[in-house]
């Protein structure tokens, strides 16, 4: 079982999803653009979009994610199980017509509460899923799904935490793979400007940790179940 993972940034990898999905009996390979390696046109097996500081529209900073908008497009269409994650979800949007844009509210950092729509309940990777902790970074924000997206948990004060297109592609705007370790390193690099918007590196931290196991409980059941997803198209 073979998940291709478009890597956008060395600070922003699989993280708890590497452990999770080996478990599962997962091979992930890496892609990482932003070392020259070049995003395949079309993959088998599974697909995961990673995060990154890039906005979904910078195409000139970031020159392969025309390319990465292509595949998750084309992994959309062909049922090829998708999950984009933080950016990989913005992306997902723009790909299939959605639209992404500033944040309203500005910066989303930290633990916040991700809660499950109601279609949740009957969803492959979400069902079971309560109100649960959920590591935030990000200022641009989904500001319109794409057509016939199913929305599957939403939160304060953006509402697009998390939706599947048709059978096998989902999106969720918040970390699962972001262990403490992780968030730390991302508020390292940005401490003067959190400080500057009103947030503590040290608290936002100290949250985070606080909140593994809780973390843990909620989206390791998700990235299981991706697996499983990717066995049963690949045996179907």
């Amino acid at each position: 079982m073979r998940i291709t993972v478009i890597e956008h940034e060395a600070d922003a990898g699989l993280g708890f999803l590497a452990g999770w999905l080996s478990g599962a009996g997962a091979v992930c390979e890496v892609v990482r653009p932003y070392l020259g390696e070049a995003v395949p046109e079309r993959i088998t097996g599974g697909l995961i979009v990673l995060g990154g500081e890039a906005a979904a529209w910078e195409d000139e900073r970031c020159s392969w994610l025309p390319a990465t908008r292509d595949l998750i497009r084309v992994c959309v269409e062909e049922g090829v199980p998708t999950l984009g994650i933080c950016l990989g979800a913005q992306l997902m949007a723009l790909a299939c017509g959605g639209a992404v844009g500033r944040g309203a509210h500005g910066l989303e950092v930290g633990v916040t509460e991700v809660v499950p729509l109601p279609a949740a309940g009957a969803d492959p990777l979400f069902t079971g899923l309560g109100p649960s902790p959920a590591v935030q970074y990000h200022r641009d924000a989904i500001t319109e799904l794409p057509p016939g997206a199913v929305p599957l948990a939403t939160g304060d004060p953006y509402p697009n935490q998390a939706y599947r297109l048709g059978e096998n592609a989902w999106a969720v705007q918040f970390h699962p793979e972001a262990t403490p370790e992780i968030f730390v390193g991302w508020t390292a690099g940005s401490a003067d400007a959190l400080t500057g918007l009103g947030h503590s590196a040290e608290e936002l931290n100290a949250r985070v940790k606080e909140a593994e196991d809780g973390l843990v409980a909620a989206w390791r059941p998700l990235a299981e179940r991706f697996a499983a997803a990717v066995i049963a198209v690949q045996i179907a």
